[in-house]
């Protein structure tokens, strides 16, 4: 498949199942250790460090993220030469985005901002939910996520269903090309989104690492002024 005609392409097994599943599994235990620290009021609910629960206006509203997760970010680097690779370009990372899916979320049609110009989707593990792309880049509207009502889009395309397992990665144009998941029917789906540019596009190198001095930073510290 040319990532080059069609804007996206799949990597099967981009990470070993073993890999995968660990990555699951850790992601998960620090769900749990944030929900015991807010019960118990050790951390406070806008504390993002440990991660966070969307609020209503948000793209997934109520579900546990998390923002430049540090061992999601390292997997940003391991899996830049594969994403070089498959799409032919010079990558720039980003930033990566994890989320623990639960029961009726909805992935409502949209395009995304400029610092995931090159993305992709991971399956970390849990139940099947694919994902949908519309190949026609006309199609939707480009909006930056900034809750729900700026990211719905009235688009009615039928899209290509793509299926990942554990460990395959779905590498696509992610300004360019709707993408939605259907109304969720399993118990729990683990995905890892990690974000790139072409190092060619215009503001680029100066959106490194999503304006922060280096990877794993918090959202916070984008544009952070460090005194000197």
């Amino acid at each position: 498949m040319s990532f080059k005609k069609n804007k996206y392409t799949i990597i099967r097994k981009a990470v070993s199942k073993d890999l995968a599943t660990f990555l699951a599994n850790y992601f998960s235990m620090k769900k749990q250790v944030y929900d015991t620290c807010l019960k118990h009021k050790y951390v406070s609910p806008f504390e993002r460090l440990l991660g966070w629960y969307e609020t209503e206006d948000a793209q997934i509203p109520n579900t546990y993220s998390c923002y430049a997760d540090i061992a999601m970010e390292t997997m940003m680097l391991k899996c830049q030469p594969k994403m070089e690779e498959a799409t032919g370009l010079k990558l720039c990372p980003a930033y990566s985005y994890a989320r623990i899916y639960k029961p009726g979320d909805i992935l409502h049609r949209h395009k995304d901002r400029f610092s995931c110009e090159i993305s992709t989707t991971m399956n970390l593990g849990g139940d099947d939910w694919p994902i949908y792309l519309s190949p026609n880049e006309n199609v939707g509207l480009s909006e930056h996520l900034g809750g729900l009502k700026g990211i719905t889009t009235n688009s009615k395309a039928k899209g290509i269903k793509i299926q990942l397992k554990p460990g395959d990665m779905l590498v696509y144009r992610g300004q360019e090309l709707e993408h939605w998941r259907e109304e969720f029917k399993g118990k729990e789906c683990i995905q890892v989104f990690l974000h790139y540019n072409d190092i060619k596009t215009s503001g680029a190198e100066k959106n490194m690492f999503d304006r922060r001095l280096h990877l794993g930073l918090p959202p916070w510290f984008k544009d952070f002024k460090f005194p000197k």
